[in-house]
């Protein structure tokens, strides 16, 4: 193993963007990529390993540069240029800064953040009918929000429908408080919530009572031709067979149907198919129909949540693991 050691002039405007608070970036990376990074006013050495050096040395070219650009960088950014460094892509993160797809209420910029979520991004630009399947904090719901609302406002549709199916996950509707709307409205806030902080109250308000947007459960799909419509099945994974396909046969002239889903969180009654699966197979070789797999490399939240994906992940393929070797031991 050769040792190098190589140097980073680093702006003093950026340097503590890209250090991170008590250099917590700098110490994440020395931990990563196994190398010593010394820091001398705003410049860094990095010692080490030659081909660990050279990664270090593009993660932090490749976070200066998003420093550049006006991007706070966070502890997911660095996470995920770390896990591009060992498929030598890191230098694909200052890309995916450029494809902003609209603004919140408040003026902070929509984007994919990760290679996952920006091939996602770019099928439900191409494609009429588009599955977003990932687990939670993949941004699927998110980012077909706001596809939806950019293509309201540029009018390249009449309305928005969002939409999911009200499954009873663990408690029964009936015993909630209130009338049917206040006993559904719980299953689609998350749906408001991406619209208020999206397009803001007023404007939602406003469009809903025209009749432009419209949020509601699934049931009220049926018997429905949705022409010039961007339409989103959030937690298609809670779908039966039959509703997928009652939703899909939905579809009309000038619409793009996004339908999102964590296939390992299904609250369907025991030994229920769920049409998110069936629709998968049946129609994953159609043109105009894009499936897009995200994976825990893709969750955007709290570091700690994709920590969380990853170890339920490992702890599913172990158990599927050794079901099959009962299995073929007994037979």
């Amino acid at each position: 193993m050769s040792i190098t050691e190589s140097m980073i002039d680093v702006p003093v405007e950026h340097a503590r963007n890209i250090f991170g608070q008590y250099d917590l970036f700098i110490k994440k990376i020395e931990r990563t990529l196994n190398v010593t990074i010394i820091v001398r006013d705003s410049a860094i050495k990095i010692v080490g390993d030659a081909g660990h050096v050279a990664k270090a040395k593009s993660v932090f070219l490749n976070l200066l540069e998003l420093s550049k650009k006006g991007e706070m960088i966070s502890e997911q950014n660095v996470d995920y240029a770390l896990s591009l460094s060992f498929d030598d892509k890191e230098s694909s993160i200052v890309t995916l800064n450029q494809d902003i797809i609209c603004h919140t209420i408040n003026g902070k910029p929509i984007k994919p953040k990760t290679l996952g979520q920006k091939a996602y991004v770019d099928q439900i630009r191409n494609k009429i009918i588009v599955f977003g399947i990932g687990p939670a904090g993949t941004g699927k719901t998110y980012l077909a929000m706001a596809m939806a609302i950019t293509a309201f406002k540029n009018n390249e549709v009449n309305r928005i429908i969002l939409t999911r199916p009200a499954i009873e996950a663990g408690e029964k509707l009936g015993f909630l408080p209130g009338d049917l709307q206040s006993k559904i409205d719980p299953y689609l806030r998350p749906l408001y919530d991406a619209l208020y902080e999206i397009m803001g109250a007023e404007a939602y308000m406003r469009n809903m009572e025209k009749g432009l947007i419209e949020v509601a459960p699934l049931a009220y799909m049926r018997g429905r031709t949705l022409d010039n419509s961007f339409i989103v099945l959030d937690e298609a994974q809670n779908t039966t067979p039959a509703q997928m396909k009652m939703f899909l046969t939905r579809v009309g002239f000038g619409s793009k149907v996004i339908v999102t889903g964590d296939l390992s969180q299904k609250d369907l009654p025991s030994g229920q198919s769920s049409g998110l699966d069936v629709a998968l197979k049946v129609l994953k070789n159609i043109d105009d129909i894009g499936i897009s797999m995200l994976s825990n490399k893709d969750v955007v939240r709290h570091p700690l949540v994709q920590k969380i994906v990853k170890a339920y992940d490992d702890y599913e393929h172990r158990a599927e693991r050794v079901s099959r070797i009962k299995k073929s031991k007994r037979s």
